[in-house]
């Protein structure tokens, strides 16, 4: 949503309000049971502050369409929720987005832990020298 450009300090603020805010109203004011476990991890907001990407992981991977769906369903009351909580001359639309980072980091890790084993394995060989 930024172009390849850093974000503003009005674009931080901006993604940052709209993280928190969000956090609370769906801890505090959703009650459908698929967005028991969302957790907004970060937003991303366009220049103009029109737009807004709301990046947010579930409990698990398979919770991750279902949790996608009922964010998209809840839009138009979130938008609301947040237009009572926030001083901006226009509430963003909405867009939501799984953040993966999470699973990411998880088969990065098990990458290595399969490399380092069989590092081990081969240390535990004497070489022919």
């Amino acid at each position: 949503m930024t172009g390849g450009r850093e974000p503003s300090i009005r674009q931080r603020r901006a993604a940052d309000l709209i993280a928190e805010e969000l956090s609370q109203i769906l801890r505090e004011r959703v009650q459908d049971p698929r967005l028991s476990g969302a957790t907004v991890t970060y937003v991303q907001v366009s220049r103009d502050l029109r737009q807004a990407t709301v990046y947010f992981a579930s409990k698990s991977a398979d919770e991750d369409k279902e949790t996608l769906r009922a964010l998209e369903r809840s839009n138009a009351f979130l938008r609301r929720e947040l237009a009572a909580r926030v001083l901006m001359r226009f509430v963003p639309e909405l867009q939501f987005s799984v953040d993966d980072s999470m699973q990411r980091a998880q088969r990065i890790e098990s990458l290595l832990d399969q490399v380092a084993s069989a590092e081990n394995r081969t240390a535990d060989f004497p070489s022919d020298e």
